[in-house]
């Protein structure tokens, strides 16, 4: 039987917050339209008007509501960016390389398509830089070459919206990466095939750049399939 101690309650304001994305994700409260007031929300929830007015700060500050001083707080998207996040962050370690390999075998087909020569030899250099993992440097160092390398890619396809995106997922990219380097017994792409990347994008090559990343990603997705 579990003690007391290993129960973990969740906070007041977080299950207010759920509660009111459940509201307006299932469109109780549309797009457009004003949701009731603190006094109205508080007896709704049977919590106190401090616990909604933090609830309504924190989805305020997603862009899911916005509250307009002198007239009431509005629903502005059916999406939670921050639940979003969080939901990529806490997904499983193959559904994580799914998703990196979707965005990078994209990213690589533009990049083959836009790079400019200085894109070029910035991806190069940095491809230089990473060489292979060995003895001479820490697993952090080695992760940090490498990301240099991928980040390089991104900023070759000169898609803002890719870019902010990849940045945000750049850091489940390393731990990805980390936990891969340190199991052993996952295959991790070595430098000939990050190589035969930098060649399929700098010959404008994009499904070789896309075939290049699958080459690289899809035996870690199959192997984790079978654990």
């Amino acid at each position: 039987m579990a003690s007391p101690l290993s129960i973990v309650r969740q906070p007041l304001v977080d299950i207010v917050i759920d509660r009111l994305r459940t509201l307006i994700t299932d469109k109780t409260w549309p797009v457009g339209e004003k949701i009731p007031n603190e006094a109205e929300l508080s007896q709704l929830f049977d919590v106190g008007r401090n616990t909604v007015r933090e609830a309504i700060r924190v989805l305020s500050h997603s862009g899911m509501l916005e509250v307009l001083q002198g007239d009431g707080t509005y629903v502005r998207s059916e999406i939670d960016p921050s639940e979003v996040m969080r939901q990529i962050s806490t997904s499983g370690l193959r559904e994580h390389f799914e998703l990196q390999f979707m965005l990078e075998s994209h990213a690589a087909s533009h990049a083959a398509t836009r790079s400019t020569p200085s894109d070029l030899r910035k991806i190069q250099k940095a491809l230089k830089n990473r060489g292979e993992i060995n003895d001479s440097s820490s697993i952090e160092e080695f992760i940090s070459r490498d990301m240099l390398f991928h980040n390089a890619i991104i900023e070759a396809t000169h898609n803002e919206a890719m870019k902010a995106l990849y940045r945000y997922f750049s850091l489940s990219v390393q731990q990805n990466l980390h936990h891969v380097l340190s199991l052993k017994d996952l295959p991790e792409p070595n430098l000939a095939a990050h190589q035969k990347l930098f060649d399929a994008i700098a010959a404008g090559d994009a499904e070789g750049a896309q075939n290049a990343v699958k080459s690289m990603l899809q035996p870690m997705i199959n192997k984790l399939s079978e654990l």
